[in-house]
């Protein structure tokens, strides 16, 4: 992602009510490849049109549609977008269209949209759709002026339809756009792939395989880096960083070694457009051909094709397709005629507008940049979250001989805290192997403090971790147990083992047992060492951070299980589930659960509700009743209230909903933290323990005085947390003041602003605030350093 320069806002809240859409028209279109998440964010853009009293019309087929005009373009009601949120690809069709190319078919296209007095348009789509979209409204004056002398419009049309607006929200599963840290569908993508590579290297592994992997990416190495990067694949084969030269030689030398290391498997993943130095392609036959050749290993290829385009969407590209959708309506309320044709799109996990022309041109530098063999160039122009993608992969991949290690002589331990969540083996893997790679001696504690108490501390070696990122739970074992009454034993234990530095991974226990550890460090000197937390919970309800490891696992799991509830209801008509989501007090996975699978109402702790939300919720759901959508779907946190249970609830609609809709109830209970991570999880938990692991070694460096580790501060027990767009190191003292210690919750949480949205897109009333909502800013090269922005995957 490029960097953004924001610019500074005044504190003045201003609400949508004042934007309203009543007399405009809006157009919304899918072009180019298809991406999963196309569904939802045109199923944000109407409801939230028509919300705001616009007509909203859908062009069918994409540019090739709005050329041929017709039955292609249609009004869209507020049904018309139901049940379309879980399915992948576009509903709406989408083509490559030559027409549009032509001075003629941008002249019919025009005509088609003036004779509905459509002057606004949202493009979903890749760079190809954007650039004409662009053009297009470049033209759109001297379009009108040749009709009106046509005679095909009069001068009253011409009037009228004299401004075109357009916003564009990026599609593609190749996240090959500039300015934008992910774009619709490669969230999704990924999903496709790492459930290849995980049922593929179960086969592997049982009869010594290698296998060569083809992903997609003719011009863009994201997918196969970020893929390789949550698998552990072996090699990776990318067009923006070709191998050195004779990279055969060094390959091959990997690939034996690891086997020596009793390594039973190999996966070597290369994108479609990899190329060596020398702008020659490397494919995957050759690959297979030079390892059966060199080594002799039993080499398969497996070309994944068409099968990344496809499947349901992800839960990060709904609510990222969502977010976007509203936020590109939005964009066209407030454009006027000096407004630049711009993107909505997500930085970090907030919502941004960038002119569209920047990000194309950027995005075309990128290409020419590999054009003339700039590789390193190619590589900055991608953006930071490409850059370090890139990086975490090279310093876990290639293990340096010990000969090559810095020799710190320092002893770290890692740990995991609390409740089970996916992902935390990844960020043990990625902590240990850095950990190894700057020289210091890696120690792992099992079953959390108990564990550490107990002296259950053994050392733990790069092998050890080998294959540990696929794998959910936790490997080392965790345990909710708080440091506090063992403060004597660990501190002996600290004492036996000489541990100099410590990691844990966790969740709320994990926080309040590093406060205890660092509220210790005047009785007991053992514990003024640099210690460090990174969160990991299902619930995402640690302060300090706007994301945790795991949370993204979670909400996949309750969506999943809510497609399938929904498709239940739909069978059988009328029917209303009420779901239990875990969470303890937090309300993070009903509310972003429910936006992601389509709820007519979540019920959280953090917003109250009495008997009367209740009763309205109950109408709005008879009311939904007399529509062509007969089903609905009610979340609720497990905490969110001790007297209205879910079987309060359940009884309340039973009865209330008597002759309208009968009612089921479902707990999702625990499968909320089982399961493989999903590649999210798997990523930011590498990246994350990365940082906090290379933040260790600095701190190490500078409180070793006097021939030991000393370090007292309150800038040495920390907690490293996503903010915005950033993540930063916070002191966990600091942090107190931002916590409530009775429903283990932070104080202020980001997501709660994206409660209107779900109400919104459900058909409440409600108040939006828009001062949120991305300002127009700049893509810029010069990025300030090191406010580090490898938060999104």
């Amino acid at each position: 992602m490029a960097g953004a320069s924001a610019p500074k806002r005044q504190d003045t809240r201003k609400f949508f009510e004042n934007l309203s859409g009543a007399g405009k028209s809006i157009a919304v279109l899918t072009s180019g490849g298809d991406a999963q998440g196309m569904n939802a964010a045109v199923r944000a853009a109407v409801r939230m049109g028509i919300y705001v009293g616009a007509k909203v019309y859908f062009i069918h087929e994409g540019y090739q549609g709005m050329v041929d005009g017709g039955d292609n373009i249609k009004e869209a009601k507020w049904e018309s977008v139901s049940s379309m949120l879980q399915v992948g690809g576009t509903v709406i069709g989408s083509a490559r269209c030559k027409d549009f190319r032509t001075h003629e078919g941008r002249l019919k296209a025009a005509h088609n949209l003036v004779q509905r007095d459509i002057t606004n348009l949202c493009v979903i789509g890749g760079d190809g759709s954007l650039t004409g979209a662009n053009l297009f409204r470049e033209e759109w004056s001297s379009l009108l002026e040749e009709l009106l002398q046509q005679g095909l419009i009069d001068e009253e049309a011409t009037q009228r339809n004299s401004e075109l607006h357009i916003v564009g929200m990026v599609g593609s599963i190749d996240n090959d756009f500039c300015g934008t840290d992910m774009t619709i569908g490669t969230d999704s993508a990924l999903h496709r792939i790492i459930e290849v590579v995980d049922a593929i290297m179960t086969t592997a592994q049982s009869h010594q395989r290698t296998f060569v992997l083809e992903v997609m990416g003719r011009h863009c190495g994201y997918l196969a880096l970020v893929s390789a990067l949550a698998c552990g694949a072996d090699w990776v084969f990318i067009p923006e960083m070709p191998p050195e030269d004779g990279w055969e030689d060094n390959m091959c030398q990997k690939l034996s070694e690891n086997r020596a290391d009793k390594k039973r498997l190999n996966i070597i993943i290369v994108a479609e457009g990899a190329i060596d130095r020398h702008n020659k392609s490397i494919t995957p036959d050759y690959i297979k051909d030079l390892v059966v050749r060199r080594l002799g290993f039993d080499t398969r290829v497996t070309i994944l094709g068409h099968v990344q385009r496809g499947g349901t969407p992800s839960a990060f590209d709904r609510i990222l397709a969502s977010r976007m959708g509203v936020e590109a309506v939005l964009a066209l309320l407030e454009a006027s005629a000096n407004t630049p044709a711009c993107v909505v799109s997500l930085v970090g996990n907030q919502a941004v507008r960038l002119p569209l022309m920047e990000c194309v041109q950027m995005t075309q530098e990128v290409q020419k940049a590999m054009d003339e063999k700039k590789f390193d160039e190619a590589v900055r122009l991608r953006g930071r979250s490409f850059e370090n993608n890139l990086s975490t992969y090279r310093l876990l991949s290639f293990r340096k001989a010990d000969s090559e290690l810095p020799n710190s002589s320092f002893n770290v331990a890692v740990m995991n805290v609390g409740a089970p969540a996916a992902g935390m083996n990844a960020a043990v893997r990625s902590a240990v192997r850095v950990g190894i790679t700057e020289g210091h001696k890696m120690f792992a504690v099992n079953d959390g403090f108990e564990g550490f108490y107990k002296g259950q501390i053994k050392e733990i070696k790069w092998g050890d971790v080998g294959g540990w990122t696929g794998q959910g739970g936790s490997l080392l074992g965790t345990k909710r147990t708080l440091p506090g009454k063992h403060l004597d034993k660990i501190a002996e234990q600290m004492r036996i083992h000489n541990i100099n530095a410590l990691l844990v991974v966790g969740g709320f226990e994990a926080y309040v047992g590093l406060l205890e550890l660092a509220a210790a460090r005047d009785k007991y000197e053992e514990f003024c060492v640099p210690m460090v937390m990174v969160p990991a919970t299902v619930s995402n309800n640690i302060p300090g951070s706007d994301l945790s490891i795991g949370s993204d696992t979670a909400l996949n799991a309750i969506t999943d299980t809510c497609d399938r509830i929904k498709q239940s209801a739909s069978g059988t008509k009328r029917r209303v589930f009420i779901i239990e989501t875990m969470g303890g007090y937090c309300g993070y996975l009903a509310t972003v659960g429910g936006l992601a699978a389509g709820a007519d109402t979540v019920y959280i702790y953090e917003e109250p509700f009495d008997i009367r939300d209740l009763q309205a919720n109950v109408e709005h759901l008879t009311e939904k009743m007399k529509t062509s959508i007969q089903r609905g779907l009610v979340l609720r946190n497990e905490n969110c209230n001790e007297n209205f249970t879910t079987d309060f609830i359940y009884q309340l609609y039973s009865e209330e909903g008597r002759g309208v809709f009968d009612c089921r109830k479902n707990i999702l209970g625990h499968m909320q933290q089982g399961g493989a991570p999903s590649p999210f999880d798997r990523n930011f938990g590498t990246k994350i323990a990365a940082k906090a692991m290379q933040w260790i070694t600095r701190t190490l460096k500078e409180s070793y005085k006097g021939g030991r580790v000393f370090a007292n501060s309150e800038d040495t027990a920390c907690l490293l947390g996503m903010r915005r767009r950033t993540l930063v190191f916070q002191p966990v003292v600091q942090l107190r003041d931002e916590t409530d210690f009775v429903h283990r919750i932070p104080k202020e949480q980001w997501w709660l602003k994206l409660r209107p949205l779900m109400k919104i897109l459900a058909k409440y009333k409600t108040s939006y605030d828009v001062s949120d909502s991305g300002q127009l800013e700049h893509v810029t090269r010069v990025r300030p350093k090191d406010s580090n922005t490898s938060t999104a995957i």
